[in-house]
């Protein structure tokens, strides 16, 4: 146990005595949803969202992340292929503001310090939290309940390279597990709404954030190799 807690804090002094290069910059994209109205695409952009980030770049290979999203879902069920939903004819729109954090990897060795090309694929992940409304569907289209909040789980690919010596271009794709079946006004927590549900009651919805981020580099520079 003491050996386990010595190479822990050793580890955690490596990467205290490496970088504390910083990262903020913005994202741009799109967002799309998924659940029980309209298309089942997962990744198909159907409106502008856009966003803030921040990183802590911790090590070559990791940096802990927080960030600011926001976005406008709709669906239709008269785009979807599948007969039962474009005969429903269901139309839902929803407002979606994200706040999150987590851990970002990198594949390969990305050194922002570094004078020559730099490029890696990576994951994110963590905890989001967004702000939305409570919605119920009546004579076909959603209609507004009251704000709420719930909780997601963010699981993010992208690639991103250096463009310039402070200057880091991303792209990525981000699906969103949320915590809430009513994104789209399925499931109303409301019980006076409790005969407008409809759909899968047994599954949440998820929605989507693709796009780009341009992120500029600042901090000390650090030394990744031993003197």
């Amino acid at each position: 146990m003491k050996k386990f807690l010595f190479y822990t804090i050793a580890l955690f002094l490596s990467f205290n005595s490496q970088a504390q290069i910083h990262e903020i910059g913005i994202f741009a994209g799109g967002i799309n949803y998924i659940g029980d109205v309209g298309p089942t695409n997962y990744i198909a952009p159907n409106n502008i969202a856009f966003g803030a980030l921040y990183k802590w770049n911790r090590s070559k290979r990791h940096s802990y992340r927080f960030s600011y999203t926001q976005g406008k879902v709709e669906s239709n069920d008269l785009d979807s292929d599948a007969p039962n939903r474009n005969l429903r004819g269901f139309k839902i729109k929803n407002n979606v503001k994200e706040f999150s954090v987590g851990l970002e990897f990198n594949f390969l060795d990305f050194d922002l310090h570094q004078s020559d090309f730099a490029f890696s694929p990576y994951v994110y992940s963590g905890l989001s939290t967004f702000i939305y409304n409570e919605t119920f569907v009546i004579n076909k289209e959603s209609k507004i309940d009251y704000q709420h909040y719930s909780f997601a789980i963010p699981m993010t690919v992208g690639i991103k390279t250096k463009i310039a010596q402070q200057l880091v271009l991303g792209m990525e794709v981000g699906a969103r597990y949320t915590f809430t079946d009513n994104l789209d006004g399925s499931n109303p927590k409301n019980k006076n709404f409790e005969t407008l549900k409809f759909g899968n009651l047994n599954s949440n919805d998820w929605y989507v954030f693709s796009g780009i981020t341009l992120t500029y580099t600042f901090g000390k520079n650090p030394c990744f190799c031993a003197d």
